[in-house]
């Protein structure tokens, strides 16, 4: 057969794929209502917690410095990235047939991973922000200008968004012929490149080394971040200053922590060592409990944001006695 022939063929079996099967959470329809009633209320609560975040720091003008507009936009992210796979994981509880097309698997792909980059570049920006406030107390201001933390914020959106067009444009390329069914309740990559009908090792090591970097790059920046904050926290010399700063650095790293960690498992380990079922439970607990803690961390341990929803919650009621 003639190389163009088989260019041809090529090209044929990556368009005989319109659609694909998201197999989800396999089990019986009692048990699939109650999957969604579960994750109903899980993603509700996840758009209110981060939601209420994400307003306090716009009304409460005393929330108007860096450290609370990064974690506005932060808690704003975190509704975009739960959206992206929560919404169609509750169709599917509900449906028979559990499809998705082409084009949706891959938008969802892109977009569910570029907001997961997008919060490993925001957790950096956080503990990069702590690391000056904290370490470099005189010279705050003087560095992180309003142009330094604008250009921040919108790296932090926009970093993603950017990066993952390389990986998602090479796995939509590949060509995709005859099965059809992913065992997952996202489009994720590992298992879209083993539907492929050729093994194309120079997309699947571009794609390990990406998450590589990313993942173990963003880490070790936020881990050597705070290192730098302990310390310079440790020579204070009043005790309800170091209480204060180890209580905001609590909460950070808690959701670091969080995030990295069932990550760096699912995505830098070898894929070999995880089950289906253990992959499943992983990515779960990074795309829906994540998002859902991260509000209670934050605002729990932190008397600022506490004040401040607090007083956007007695407007509401007030308004609503009314």
């Amino acid at each position: 057969m003639s190389s163009r022939t088989m260019n041809t063929s090529s090209r044929d079996t990556t368009s005989s794929v319109t659609h694909f099967i998201l197999l989800g959470f396999p089990s019986s329809p009692e048990r699939q209502l109650l999957y969604f009633g579960l994750f109903s209320v899980t993603y509700t609560l996840t758009l209110m917690g981060n939601t209420a975040i994400a307003c306090a720091v716009r009304r409460d003008r005393r929330l108007h410095i860096p450290m609370y507009i990064f974690l506005g936009n932060f808690s704003f992210l975190e509704i975009c990235y739960v959206t992206t796979t929560v919404p169609n994981m509750l169709a599917n509880f509900l449906s028979t047939s559990k499809s998705i097309s082409f084009v949706h698997c891959f938008a969802q792909f892109y977009f569910f991973f570029s907001f997961g980059c997008d919060e490993g570049f925001y957790l950096c920006i956080m503990a990069f922000d702590r690391y000056l406030a904290i370490c470099r107390p005189l010279h705050y201001p003087r560095i992180m200008t309003k142009e330094l933390y604008m250009g921040l914020v919108i790296f932090g959106w926009s970093g993603g968004l950017i990066l993952f067009l390389t990986p998602v444009i090479l796995i939509s390329q590949l060509p995709y012929c005859g099965p059809n069914i992913i065992d997952h309740f996202i489009c994720d990559p590992v298992p879209l490149m083993m539907l492929s009908c050729s093994e194309d090792t120079t997309t699947q090591i571009i794609y390990s080394t990406f998450n590589v970097i990313f993942m173990i790059g963003t880490f070790l920046f936020v881990l050597c971040s705070y290192f730098l904050v302990i310390l310079a926290v440790l020579r204070m010399p009043s005790a309800a200053s170091k209480r204060k700063a180890f209580s905001t650095c609590a909460s950070h790293l808690a959701v670091v922590v969080l995030f990295f960690g069932s990550v760096m498992v699912m995505h830098v380990i070898p894929g070999s060592v995880h089950s289906v079922k253990m992959q499943k439970i992983v990515t779960l607990f990074y795309s829906v409990i994540t998002p859902l803690c991260n509000p209670l961390i934050y605002s729990l341990r932190n008397k600022e944001m506490l004040t401040a929803l607090k007083k956007i919650f007695g407007t509401e009621q007030t308004l609503h006695k009314i």
